[in-house]
């Protein structure tokens, strides 16, 4: 009978030892107290009610917890008040980013470790699958969790395809076909509807026209670049020719994000190079005008390479904000990434779901139902890849986003200058 009792006691003993430490492993990240924590976000108008109702559901079921989202703009003005911040020492407890940023911003330091906090609280970090944890860390930490995730997508004219027999290319030599077929000129030979607009404000949403015809504008050795390779020129002098006949139109400099999507809905271009994420504002702008389709980017000319990269945003902790503010934010990146918040983002927007375990549930189901263009685009979304993960990428893109402006839009020799565009990228990635 006393074995049995101490058998009982041990037991006992035990579960307490084993509630002791997983409560010690979230004690130091709990909140207990009532804190007010500031979200900088990239949120436009028209995501505002949507983001206001998420906010409010955590409210409920985090009282001690209260949110303040604030709209800073684009996501370069996010880095660049972020930045400033770090520097000041005033940071937000957590911060929108593109998903470009990762890389510099887990080479600088900026964001918080988050395996601590994912293994103290059991987050079920491979519900997002390879591609996306990859995405979002560096050097084998997690630095930021997936958010709102998005691919580069062709909107184009559904209604004018179906009625001129137009089809969406689907590799690259399909293009010239394509957008002799797509555009439209007026008496004078100017263009009345370009057959696609290329968005030149973000080198993202052209990137893979090169990537997956094997140009790398950082090489794997992480020194050097194929942006003045052969088939690098080969490409370019194509863009060049279908803008300079009118066929094309490369968006870029103030304002060109909105000016090309209002060329699209007015009628002015039959097809546009954009985000997956914009697909509710494409088919809400439209205002029943004409149906919206979506498809694939055009893919390489071996017909083998469709890749696409991730996009969108990501959320993260800034490294130097205090420890309170760290583990309300966690909170709240909880609740973001979780299944149920994200369906919801993505049934609002065009956004894609991050969580593999949100496929495979009715609603899931119903939400393609509701939005068929996105059936094409998400049963090919095995081909997400990450973006390049090398810490000087984004600085060495930008710099070719202003390179092909200068072929593009003024004339500037296509050979001549992605020569010189070769050296500029190699002595940026000196430094690194």
């Amino acid at each position: 009978m006393m074995r049995k009792v101490l058998m009982l006691m041990l037991v006992v003993l035990m579960t307490i030892s084993v509630v002791g430490i997983a409560t010690a492993q979230t004690s130091r990240y709990d909140v207990t107290q009532p804190i007010t924590i500031t979200w900088w976000h990239a949120h436009e108008d028209q995501w505002h009610e949507h983001l206001n109702y998420m906010v409010e559901e955590f409210h409920k079921q985090n009282p001690l917890i209260t949110v303040e989202p604030v709209y800073i703009g684009a996501y370069v003005d996010i880095n660049t008040q972020l930045i400033a911040a770090i520097a000041s020492g005033d940071v937000p407890a957590l911060c929108t980013a593109n998903t470009s940023y990762p890389p510099s911003y887990g080479a600088a330091g900026i964001c918080e470790i988050l395996d601590p906090y994912i293994k103290a609280y059991n987050f079920d970090i491979k519900d997002f699958g390879e591609g996306l944890i990859a995405s979002t860390s560096y050097e084998n930490e997690q630095i930021c969790l997936p958010y709102l995730i998005s691919t580069q997508v062709m909107y184009y004219n559904q209604t004018m395809a179906d009625a001129e027999g137009i089809k969406m290319p689907t590799t690259f030599d399909e293009m010239d076909a394509f957008l002799k077929k797509a555009t439209v000129f007026n008496k004078d030979g100017s263009t009345a509807r370009y057959g696609t607009v290329f968005g030149g404000w973000d080198y993202w949403y052209y990137e893979m026209l090169y990537k997956n015809n094997g140009v790398e504008l950082v090489c794997a050795d992480g020194e050097s670049t194929d942006v003045d390779s052969e088939m690098s020129v080969y490409i370019t002098t194509k863009i060049k020719e279908w803008i300079d006949k009118g066929y094309a139109y490369y968006a870029y400099g103030t304002g060109a994000s909105p000016n090309m999507r209002q060329l699209f809905w007015d009628g002015g271009a039959f097809s546009v190079f954009h985000t997956s994420s914009l697909y509710d504002t494409y088919v809400q702008q439209v205002k029943g005008k004409f149906e919206v389709g979506m498809a694939w980017l055009p893919g390489g000319l071996d017909k083998k390479s469709f890749k696409s990269e991730v996009g969108g945003a990501v959320i993260m902790i800034p490294a130097v904000a205090s420890q309170r503010q760290k583990n309300a934010a966690w909170q709240f990146m909880m609740f973001m990434a979780s299944p149920e918040i994200n369906l919801y983002w993505a049934d609002q927007t065009g956004y894609f779901p991050t969580r593999q375990s949100v496929m495979k549930i009715n609603a899931y189901k119903e939400y393609l139902e509701r939005k068929p263009a996105m059936k094409n685009v998400v049963s090919m979304s095995g081909w997400i890849n990450p973006r390049n993960q090398h810490p000087a990428y984004d600085t060495a893109a930008t710099q070719w986003r202003h390179a092909l402006a200068r072929i593009f839009n003024e004339g500037a020799p296509v050979k001549a200058t992605l020569n010189q565009l070769a050296d500029t990228i190699e002595e940026i990635l000196e430094d690194y």
